[in-house]
């Protein structure tokens, strides 16, 4: 996808539509199990396999939106999720909740795909990943606050990312049918073969943050899966309590994500993402922890602060390994893999050893993996800067006429390229 032909408004769209259903995760895991006849792991298991086809689809689509192009796959992955989660609001019957969520995740991860691709593409991909999550961050605060008052039932969240991806898919008009050829490759067949066939480059700096990648969205959507009922079981408040906390901690992240773009690069790329996951660490549990609505606020708020600031860098950092926006979609992928566990390893841990000691495990594994996502980020900043496409203008050589005792030299060779009278 090329920056040079997809505005970034179109794919800051597509990335709220594809990033919904983790962000309302707390209210949809809750209310399965409000709503529906299963307990608290199973309905974690149901956001964990949501959650898990998405990262499916990231993995399978991550080369292949030049082959389907950028408008037919997100078209596509738009109408699968509001069929999806369409089908699975409006049903109490579990196999088609459970199916219909498996689909629309499937729709979910073909729409992020297609955004992060088109995100690497853009010239400052770092800024427009802020602008994706500014917009998912507004979105989801204002469901929480909007959910808690239509009913109970499990169907209000899901509907909400239906109708999301119903009203994203009018933008889809504005991406390219087709991937353009890259700058740098002349529009003849050996080119695009070249093209298609390029290897990614920095192929270790990728795995071990996509490795790790894994286990920080693992950590923070195990907490994230379980948070409503800290809220309601542990700290002892109403959901509409938890909603407005919520909301004000998605609140919260749109000022870290507004700071994050004010900054832009110039903290580099290790400081914000190793000392922010360490910061991250403590709130997680803190948040674990919390007894009251003052510590419960507190974890929340902090922590949706920060989360999405280092986010917005760790997009930034895999959109710079490759241009082709490969990287961004296999460690967006990974990012979602470990989403897809969070849930059923969140509700696991707290069934077996309680809220504050999964608190504990969980930021202890994310002050470990710490390490080496700082030095993918030190490494990034030093040697992975986007190279400039060199295009080479093939130009005609036109021989100068020469006179038999002409001599040779500049003043000669500069008479004869000129143009004489009557040219153009």
């Amino acid at each position: 996808m090329s920056a040079r032909t997809t505005p970034a408004w179109p794919l800051v769209a597509l990335f709220t539509a594809g990033y919904l259903a983790p962000y309302l995760l707390p209210t949809t895991v809750g209310r399965l199990n409000a709503g529906l006849p299963l307990s608290a792991t199973q309905s974690g298991s149901l956001g964990s396999a949501l959650l898990l086809s998405s990262a499916t689809a990231g993995f399978v689509l991550a080369s292949r939106v030049d082959r389907f192009g950028p408008r037919r796959l997100a078209r596509t992955g738009l109408l699968l999720a509001a069929a999806g989660y369409g089908t699975a609001a409006l049903t109490t019957t579990i196999p088609l909740v459970v199916a219909g969520a498996i689909v629309g995740g499937l729709g979910s991860g073909a729409a992020t795909t297609v955004a992060a691709t088109g995100i690497a593409a853009q010239p400052d991909p770092h800024r427009t990943t802020t602008q994706g999550l500014l917009g998912v961050s507004a979105l989801a605060g204002a469901l929480y606050l909007t959910i808690p008052h239509l009913g109970p039932g499990h169907g209000q969240p899901l509907a909400a990312i239906a109708v999301t991806a119903l009203l994203v898919l009018s933008v889809t008009r504005h991406l390219p049918a087709h991937t353009p050829p890259h700058p740098a490759h002349t529009p003849t067949r050996p080119a695009r073969t070249s093209r298609a066939a390029s290897p990614l480059p920095h192929a270790r700096s990728g795995l071990v943050l996509a490795g790790a990648m894994f286990f920080w969205s693992l950590a923070q959507n195990s907490l994230w899966g379980v948070s409503g009922r800290i809220g309601l079981s542990q700290a002892g408040l109403t959901e509409v309590t938890v909603g407005a906390v919520f909301a004000a901690a998605l609140g919260a992240g749109l000022l870290g994500v507004v700071g994050a773009g004010t900054l832009g690069p110039r903290l580099g790329l290790a400081l914000p993402i190793g000392a922010g996951t360490a910061l991250i660490a403590g709130c997680i549990a803190l948040s674990a922890a919390a007894a009251d609505l003052a510590s419960f606020a507190s974890g929340e708020i902090a922590w949706n602060t920060l989360y999405p600031v280092v986010l917005s860098y760790v997009i930034g950092l895999a959109a710079s390994l490759d241009r082709r926006g490969r990287w961004a979609v296999l460690v967006g992928s990974a990012s979602s893999l470990g989403t897809a566990c969070g849930p059923l390893t969140g509700s696991l841990l707290a069934a077996r050893a309680g809220y504050p000691a999964m608190g504990v495990i969980l930021a202890l594994g994310l002050l470990l993996i710490t390490v080496p996502m700082t030095a993918v980020a030190l490494r990034g900043s030093r040697g992975t800067q986007r190279e400039q496409p060199v295009v080479e203008i093939p130009l005609e050589a036109v021989p100068a006429r020469r006179t038999a005792y002409d001599t040779a030299g500049p003043r000669q060779a500069a008479a004869a390229a000129a143009p004489g009278p009557g040219t153009i």
